[in-house]
């Protein structure tokens, strides 16, 4: 056994440096062909009666891309500082909610409660107007409507406003207004781009057909998105796939504003690469709206539970799509997500709008009442009138998703969807009532209900719960969460419980937990207490609080999870320690407590997690001192850790543990994630 002073002494130790693995596919941004236009734009900011700039080009054609390239333009720091600010505004936005976060940008404090959008818009003008501050540049990427713009525009000596959108009528025609057309790319910029996606850099291989290479990009006709998804669908494949390509993309009709259809047949060659599982799983990613982060572990929980797969060939495709640019990954600020170890909390996806387009055009080949999935395209007020005349039907969807404001008990249809497994409901409001419908959905195996209103709704219609004996998994954003207590009782196939910025959890403890294998806690801001109930979950092998900032303590019984593998207990600063008990989970191989600024220390027991293979302890700024049994977690391979503590686990690992690699984290911490 080590001596006492193992960990007292100071000198200091090196290490070598150790880089971080990921299992993220390849850079996603690259602005070839876009230098001119980023010049032209800078000019026309930079002049002093200029404020509203808009971009104007067809979907896919490299917008959003020149306005992440100007945001990140040394010249626009310079001359605008920290006052850049790039928000995504996108098809169906919630606009009081981004009017919030333009002043707590713009302000760098909270925002008072607005009464609506009006009231919003008029306090935000008359802060900007009393505000004395330095010019400021406003991003408002992906606008679809003037009606919408007119809401987020401002007036003030130094503000001025960049718009990307695809209706040229959107931009105001004002004496102070530019609006510039985002050209297509050249054929020499097309060819390096297509390059780039095709083969990882920007010249034909000298080991290939030039002329097929070449032939294929033209069919692309200069279309950024076209590029870049075709190029990455063919990226290692054989002569005759480029063949193929080649001729199914000569058949298309020519890319145009006015040609969104021939887009689209010509993205779609861009999935005749996957199988038939991963195209299933493509098509699915039209439940979800395009320009919305979702958490990925929502989309795995799809495939897992409806589509039958197994986690990791869930993952694997998942990467598979964000490598082929059919969809975005991105991840919280600060976090380093492994395969080995996560469960895809920490991992958020999100769509272009036209991938997003040619999901729904591939999916809705069948009538309405015979297709596997039925999604409504866009955020609407109440449910399509086309489905009220079908209410009578019965509907086969598998997967259903529907996207609208506050509903309330009279606005839903009756309709009946035996075949249904997945129900997927997006709404932005502080009151909601759940479908009636849900009653007839015998056969549901997942449930997702998010809210992307600027406040935490109340649900109600606990009852169209009460037949769901089939169900697997429920996922809760925004809500206050009651009304899954009420009925957990009768969800008694329930082996999946996520809850997201959630409210109103006093009586969790009510949650029926019996099969429950993973539990989810995140941003739940007023939940003060744990009950010692909510670890009677015998079958667990993930639970995880984290980012709940009045939690002070963790029950005492923590050890009595002992089929738990994967332990979570991360951004809660007003934790105060560790239960001992956490030395019986003799199962635990991934252990959490990042960013728990309140422990001070560590429990002795901890060294009895025998199994133990990775430990995040990084930003945990008060914990000096490691205990003495930490030299007995011999399956250790893989630490977190701060700068101050580093020296300990060195001296560990030259002790006991050889195969033990130190990583030093660097502070991070960002919102951003959050923003939609």
């Amino acid at each position: 056994m080590a001596s006492v002073d193992l960990f007292d002494r100071r000198e200091t130790v090196e290490d070598s440096t150790y880089s971080n693995h990921n299992n993220f596919p390849r850079k996603s941004q690259i602005y070839v062909g876009l230098e001119k236009s980023e010049v032209d734009l800078k000019e026309l900011l930079f002049q002093r009666e200029v404020t509203v700039v808009g971009v104007h080009c067809m979907g896919g054609g490299g917008k959003t891309t020149l306005a992440l390239a100007l945001s990140n333009d040394p010249q626009i720091k310079g001359y605008f500082g920290n006052n850049v600010h790039f928000i995504t505004v996108s098809e169906s936005p919630n606009l009081k909610g981004i009017l919030e976060m333009m002043w707590e940008k713009i302000d760098g404090r909270k925002s008072p409660e607005f009464q609506n959008v009006e009231d919003a818009h008029i306090q935000l003008q008359q802060l900007l107007i009393l505000r004395q501050s330095n010019p400021t540049l406003v991003i408002l990427d992906d606008v679809w409507s003037r009606e919408n713009l007119d809401k987020l525009l401002f007036e003030r000596p130094g503000y001025k406003t960049l718009i990307t959108t695809r209706d040229s009528s959107t931009v105001p025609k004002t004496p102070s207004t530019r609006l510039y057309q985002l050209p297509l790319l050249g054929r020499e910029d097309a060819l390096s781009l297509f390059c780039f996606w095709a083969f990882g850099h920007i010249s034909i291989p000298s080991n290939v057909d030039a002329n097929l290479v070449m032939e294929v990009q033209a069919e692309c006709e200069g279309l950024p998105l076209a590029l870049k998804v075709i190029g990455s669908s063919l990226h290692g494949e054989p002569c005759v796939a480029w063949e193929s390509a080649k001729n199914k993309l000569s058949k298309g009709k020519s890319i145009s504003d006015y040609h969104k259809e021939g887009l689209l047949e010509c993205l779609e060659t861009s999935i005749d690469f996957l199988d038939d599982v991963a195209r299933e799983c493509f098509l699915d990613l039209g439940a979800f709206p395009q320009g919305k982060k979702v958490c990925a572990d929502a989309l795995l929980d799809i495939w897992i539970y409806h589509r039958k797969l197994e986690w990791q060939d869930a993952f694997v495709i998942l990467l598979e799509l964000a490598s082929r640019n059919l969809l975005n990954l991105t991840r919280k600020s600060g976090s380093r997500t492994e395969i080995s170890y996560g469960d895809a909390s920490e991992l958020y996806f999100s769509q272009h709008d036209v991938m997003r387009d040619l999901a729904l055009y591939m999916g809705c080949q069948d009538s309405i009442v015979h297709r596997k999935r039925l999604f409504m395209p866009m955020k609407e007020h109440i449910l399509p009138g086309e489905w009220e005349l079908l209410s009578d039907t019965q509907f086969n969807a598998q997967i259903v998703s529907i996207h609208t404001g506050t509903m309330d008990e009279n606005q839903w249809y009756e309709m009946n969807f035996p075949e249904t497994e997945v129900l997927v409901l997006f709404f932005s409001g502080i009151e909601y009532f759940l479908p009636q419908f849900l009653k007839s959905m015998k056969n549901l195996k997942v449930l997702l209900v998010f809210n992307y209103g600027s406040k935490r709704a109340t649900t109600k219609g606990a009852d169209s719960l009460s037949s769901l004996t089939q169900i697997k998994s429920v996922r809760l954003e925004k809500v206050i969460a009651p009304i899954i207590e009420k009925q957990s009782s009768v969800l008694p196939s329930l082996e999946k419980f996520s809850l997201s910025l959630c409210e109103g959890l006093g009586n969790i403890c009510k949650i029926n937990t019996t099969k429950i294998q993973e539990f989810n806690l995140d941003h739940c801001n007023d939940l003060e207490e744990l009950s010692p109930a909510i670890l009677h979950m015998p079958s667990a092998l993930s639970w995880s609080i984290s980012n709940c900032h009045l939690v002070q303590k963790i029950p005492s019984d923590l050890g009595s999870l002992t089929s738990v593998r994967i332990l979570r207990l991360s951004a809660l600063p007003s934790l105060k320690e560790l239960p001992t008990s956490i030395g019986k989970l003799g199962q635990l191989e991934y252990l959490d407590i990042s960013v728990c600024e309140g422990l001070k220390e560590l429990p002795e027991e901890i060294g009895q997690l025998k199994k133990l293979r990775k430990f995040d302890m990084k930003e945990c700024s008060r914990l000096k001192r490691l205990p003495r049994s930490v030299c007995g977690l011999s399956a250790l391979k893989h630490v977190i850790c701060d700068k101050n503590i580093e020296n300990q686990w060195l001296r560990a690992k030259a002790f006991s543990i050889p195969e033990l690699r130190v990583e030093i984290a660097q502070a991070q911490f960002s919102l951003d994630w959050l923003d939609d």
